[in-house]
């Protein structure tokens, strides 16, 4: 059950790199909030590997064409994912947006099912659908009908690159044929340093200024960054011990702590039927354990 703890302790720091996200996007490009998802967070997950060595040793692992397609993969498919999400967020308020793309457990249930051998009981797939019931109530504003379709393309698009991500994800930790937490700690290693590279390019040759705009929000770019590093750890360490739907769903109890953060910290007041979607969340986090 040690994954219960690792995807719990994710969701908390989702939660809040996902609200210093979303405030940093009234500052930044969507590439520049991207970006600072990843900047510090690949020298925190080299320390990370380096001390699980140094307390464990064990072999360095062999990289496979599989295990590097799987890495590489995982590592596009999260910036896209995110970069979708940055632009939720610059569409809707906070809630709404991390709401719809929170869409990523029945996505990876169905993609997990379908092309990477993922099976789940009657009752695991009831607690999947449920959750999905209850992200779809989040992200309606009041009525269905108010609930845009652009928006509902973008959220639907960023639940399913993150859905792919998480699938990659574990996919290359089992490649890697090392023992837990080695595997995990590899991946997340390779996997944000690769990011942080291509992004810290893109803007180099892009758009250089975004890079001078980060430096004067460090701040919030380095607590973000922490924040990202610390919710990787958790969501590949949970990947690696289970499969991705089980993890995505009891995942879903972020929403909890992003209520917390809208209503204490950004003051957003939710509906009721939002407290209602809580609950249906909190059922179906409980269905996926037992």
């Amino acid at each position: 059950m040690l994954w219960v703890f690792f995807t719990c302790f994710a969701a908390f720091c989702q939660a809040g790199r996902n609200a210093l996200q979303s405030q940093l996007s009234a500052h930044l490009s969507v590439s520049g909030v991207t970006l600072a998802r990843f900047l510090w967070a690949s020298p925190l997950a080299l320390v990370y590997l380096v001390v699980i060595h140094q307390l464990n040793p064990t072999e360095l692992p062999s990289f496979s064409a599989t295990a590097i397609f799987f890495i590489c993969s995982a590592a596009v498919m999260q910036i896209i994912a995110t970069a979708l999400m940055v632009v939720l967020f610059k569409q809707k308020n906070f809630a709404i947006g991390a709401g719809l793309a929170k869409c990523e457990a029945p996505v990876a249930a169905f993609l997990g099912v379908l092309f990477f051998g993922t099976q789940l009981t009657q009752f695991g797939w009831l607690g999947v659908m449920l959750g999905a019931i209850a992200i779809m109530m989040l992200s309606t504003p009041n009525k269905i009908t108010e609930l845009s379709l652009k928006t509902v393309a973008i959220g639907l698009a960023c639940s399913t690159a993150f859905a792919l991500t998480s699938l990659w994800v574990r996919e290359a930790t089992l490649a890697l044929h090392l023992p837990f937490p080695h595997r995990a700690a590899w991946v997340l290693f390779l996997v944000i340093s690769l990011q942080t590279v291509l992004l810290v390019s893109y803007l180099l040759v892009k758009n250089s200024n975004e890079l001078r705009l980060m430096a004067i929000h460090k701040k919030k770019v380095t607590y973000t960054s922490i924040a990202s590093f610390l919710g990787s750890l958790g969501w590949f360490s949970a990947m690696s011990l289970q499969t991705v739907p089980l993890v995505k769903t009891l995942g879903q109890i972020e929403i909890f702590f992003m209520m917390l953060i809208s209503i204490f910290i950004l003051k957003e007041r939710p509906p009721q039927k939002d407290l209602v979607a809580l609950f249906l969340i909190a059922i179906a986090a409980i269905m996926v354990i037992v």
